[in-house]
């Protein structure tokens, strides 16, 4: 038996959900289907699928062993292609995990452009603010901003988030405009917390060598970028995020600046993949375009001096 065949054969089956679409679909005869899926199911002293007469379902064994022959064959296929000329036209099944707000902002709208280069890619764009566990969970690639903590990681830096303070006019027209970062203690605050940790985020503020760090009050506090800024445009508070999401608020009128004459912390913008995607095309060119598109905002691009590109093991 092939096993990579019949991994294939495997894959094939349950995603059409039955043997005769699979068969249809790789030009195979039913018979030899059948005869792979049992041959691999004989190997590996597991059963793989329910059968009926009308119906094909993965069982618990199956969903496991499917999750990884698709790791497998991507990975194959990605060793082919670093070695042959499809490396100039990548193809095939791209996971990304991006913040919420980054993706519907900033890197969604965009897609048409990578598309017009990259056809052939099919692009699995996973949109929350949690961490997630490239390796185990089968992503090839992550956005991430703030500090990196991950040691098994390649990691890009690609961009910088710099931070701005608003809230809604209400908001200030009902409790007034602070003037120095101290006076938000007298206010009501959208607080941020980390998905992964449960951790809130103190604020920070520097101005002419003073710098202030507070943690502060506040009713409610989220961990969705989206959920956030919603917040603040309702009026629940001051909130305090990049400036990419802020700047068409401000525009409209539906949240004002405060504490102009302040500055908080950027936060580094990174793109972070498993080791063993360093060889990728489609990896490789799916990390060029998000810098290249990250370098022309301007709410995101880096400092000149460090546009160029480089790779590092994350800290």
């Amino acid at each position: 038996m092939n096993k990579l065949q019949a991994m294939e054969v495997f894959v094939q089956v349950v995603d059409a959900g039955g043997f005769t679409r699979a068969a249809d679909n790789m030009k195979l005869p039913k018979a030899t289907v059948s005869t792979l899926i049992q041959s691999l199911e004989t190997s590996l002293a597991v059963k793989l699928l329910h059968r009926t007469t009308r119906h094909v379902s993965v069982t618990a064994d199956g969903a496991a062993y499917y999750e990884r022959c698709l790791r497998i064959l991507a990975d194959v296929r990605e060793a082919e292609e670093s070695l042959s000329r499809t490396r100039l036209s990548p193809s095939g099944r791209l996971r990304v995990d991006a913040p919420t707000s980054l993706a519907s902002e900033v890197i969604v709208p965009a897609l048409p452009d990578f598309f017009s280069h990259y056809p052939d890619i099919q692009l699995e764009l996973g949109c929350s603010d949690r961490t997630v566990d490239l390796v185990e969970e089968g992503v090839d690639c992550a956005i991430r901003g703030g500090t990196l903590g991950d040691s098994s990681l390649i990691a890009r830096r690609v961009g910088i988030l710099h931070f701005i303070t608003c809230a809604a006019p209400g908001y200030l027209a009902r409790h007034g405009r602070p003037a120095h970062p101290n006076e938000l203690l007298q206010h009501r605050c959208v607080n941020y917390f980390s998905a992964r940790t449960g951790k809130m985020f103190d604020w920070d503020f520097t101005r002419d060598g003073e710098r202030v760090q507070v943690a502060l009050p506040g009713s409610i506090a989220l961990n969705d970028s989206n959920a956030y800024l919603a917040a603040g445009i309702a009026g629940l508070g001051i909130v305090q995020t990049p400036n990419f999401l802020m700047a068409p608020m401000i525009k409209d009128g539906r949240l004002a600046s405060i504490l102009d004459d302040w500055t908080s912390d950027p936060l580094p913008v990174h793109v972070v993949y498993p080791q063993n995607r360093h060889l990728s095309a489609k990896v490789r060119v799916f990390v060029e375009w998000v810098a290249e598109l990250f370098s022309n905002h301007p709410g995101m691009r880096l400092p000149k001096a460090t546009r160029a590109p480089t790779l590092e093991v994350a800290p």
